[in-house]
């Protein structure tokens, strides 16, 4: 949080706790130089990393191991497991991921489709119901389904990530009634997750009462990405503090702002 007078409360996922809100993403970056610094102006404390496209050898590519330009003494990375095809794979490269070092935390992801990327849920399901067995700390992205949130929950997963609307689509929040009965349901923090393409969605998601949201393609294409992480940034937590102090109720009518309207009109009169 910025140094001011209003903080908001922190956020806890699993046995970790976090005064960011903004979770970001690593892909579509220009280079990695653009990314690091990026993640910094964001103020981000978690970083999701595609295991396709980090080097878990050993050999410190900096090519090809993006790893490298990542702080894990400042960030918790996150490994995604972003291009499985089912719960086999996605449970092979989180054990992959934990044999490598990287911390026994996962978000899950399966999307077999790749016109529209959405979330496979009965894979997503099976692959989580397995990995909370083995202790990992799972984080599933999911369509805006209340149901199929409320059953991983059940399973142990430590957050739940529905989409905002299609993965770099920057729709914003498309499934707003359905993220709505998500978090009124919630027993775990709810990250809204793709889609977001302007720092306003960013804030209208934690207005709604989302714990969190991730936000990648629409920092790392920005003609100035660090910048771009700095007003998202901003973007969340203003929606955070609003959320936390109460909005007001929405109205059908209209309703004056000053009781002189009415003492002009009699005044008028005389």
């Amino acid at each position: 949080m910025e140094s001011d007078s209003y903080q908001t409360a922190p956020l806890r996922v699993g046995s970790r706790e976090f005064h960011s809100r903004l979770f970001v993403g690593t892909g579509k970056f220009s280079s990695n130089d653009a990314m690091r610094d990026a993640l910094e102006a964001s103020g981000t404390e978690v970083v999701t990393v595609a295991l396709r496209r980090a080097d878990l050898s050993g050999q410190q590519d900096p090519y090809a191991n993006i790893l490298e330009f990542i702080d894990p003494e400042k960030y918790l990375i996150l490994p995604n497991t972003s291009g499985a095809m089912n719960a086999d794979e996605a449970v092979r490269l989180a054990r992959l991921a934990a044999a490598a070092g990287l911390p026994k935390w996962v978000k899950l992801e399966i999307h077999p489709d790749p016109r529209y990327l959405l979330p496979d849920p009965i894979e997503t399901l099976a692959a989580a119901e397995i990995l909370v067995k083995e202790g990992f700390t799972v984080l599933p992205y999911i369509n805006a389904d209340p149901v199929l949130a409320k059953r991983l929950q059940d399973c142990g997963t430590a957050a739940v990530m529905p989409l905002g609307s299609p993965i770099g689509s920057n729709r914003g929040v498309d499934t707003r009634h359905q993220i709505q009965i998500i978090i009124e349901q919630a027993i775990v923090p709810v990250v809204v997750d793709a889609g977001l393409g302007v720092p306003s969605h960013a804030a209208e998601a934690l207005e709604l009462g989302a714990d969190a949201v991730l936000v990648n393609t629409a920092i790392a294409i920005a003609d100035n990405p660090s910048a771009m992480g700095h007003a998202f940034k901003l973007a969340v937590q203003a929606g955070r503090l609003a959320y936390e102090l109460g909005l007001p109720e929405s109205k059908f009518t209209a309703e004056a702002t000053s009781p002189l309207t009415g003492f002009l009109y009699e005044e008028g009169l005389k």
